[in-house]
């Protein structure tokens, strides 16, 4: 057996290593990040409905103060109508 000859195919095998890290390195890449308009557009509602309030107290203020005095009354028909349209609607 000749120990020669594998040492000098070992040789090879690492030189080769070393030139393709070699040449890794010299090439150099810089990542880009492009947002479209329609991204922006989002970015930006999502920016308006973080900051706004998540109940309208101008509207909830007064049903509030109608229960707590006691003098709030639902219409049956009008709650069982809207029931039924927004029933259809899901279908």
């Amino acid at each position: 057996m000749r120990i020669e000859a594998y040492t000098q195919v070992q040789q090879l095998y690492n030189t080769k290593k070393v030139n393709k890290a070699e040449a890794k390195s010299k090439v150099s890449f810089s990542d880009q990040l492009q947002i479209s308009s329609i991204g922006k557009d989002i970015q930006t509602a999502k920016a308006a409905v973080a900051g706004s309030a998540d109940i309208r107290e101008d509207v909830t203020a007064p049903i509030k103060a109608q229960i707590q005095a006691g003098t709030y009354e639902v219409n049956a028909e009008s709650f069982a109508d809207k029931l039924l349209k927004k029933y259809e609607e899901m279908r």
